[in-house]
């Protein structure tokens, strides 16, 4: 998540709206929205590679608590504002959300896929371009919903992606196995989280919204 623009400091609060609406074009995005706990054991992969889904994936996994409600199997009983205001590693994102006033969009929207920023990403925005940002409630909101698909998206459909977001512009996806890219260079670095409502895809970077 690496951006000076405004647009980029705030993408990053990808965890933003769920609007069930949104649709996409691309293939095999059917992924269901049960959680399953963490576990140390190697993902199942499809034949072509990919997770199978039902476990979540990547190198920043391990930052997720192993236990409690901030947990893989915890989020899974929550909706995903919820669910992420419960997990560490997105607290930046969290605010974010809480100041678009998009919590109780995100949480009543069925089936979704959120791709979600790190606090990590959001420390690479200056402090004081964030800050402009977030005290803007119609730049926040259009960041946000450029990170949310209104449909689930399993880790075998971002390997040539082209979805349809809340935002109404069009984000791209591709890579295979546990490597996958989200715009022009997000990386998951934890994929196929399940909430109670969405599929979740934790990222490296902010997302910039195409003018």
């Amino acid at each position: 998540m690496y951006r000076t623009r405004i647009a980029a400091g705030v993408l990053a609060a990808a965890v933003a709206t769920g609007a069930a609406a949104c649709s996409s074009n691309d293939d095999g995005k059917d992924g269901g929205t049960a959680a399953a706990p963490a576990s140390s054991a190697a993902p199942a992969t499809t034949a072509g590679g990919a997770p199978s889904g039902g476990q979540p994936f990547g190198p920043g996994c391990s930052a997720v608590p192993a236990s409690g409600k901030g947990s893989f199997s915890g989020m899974s009983t929550d909706p995903v504002a919820t669910a992420a205001s419960n997990n560490p590693v997105l607290s930046t994102l969290v605010t974010a959300v809480k100041k678009a006033g998009l919590v109780d969009t995100l949480n009543s929207a069925k089936n979704i896929t959120v791709f979600a920023p790190t606090n990590d990403a959001f420390n690479k925005i200056p402090k004081a371009t964030l800050d402009k940002v977030l005290s803007d409630k119609k730049t926040l909101t259009g960041i946000l919903t450029y990170h949310v698909v209104g449909q689930p998206i399993t880790p075998s459909g971002l390997s040539s992606g082209d979805f349809k977001t809340l935002n109404g512009a069009m984000l791209k996806t591709s890579g295979s196995g546990e490597s996958f890219t989200i715009g022009d260079n997000a990386k998951v670095v934890c994929g196929d989280v399940h909430t109670a409502n969405a599929t979740v895809y934790i990222i490296d970077s902010v997302l910039m919204p195409p003018k």
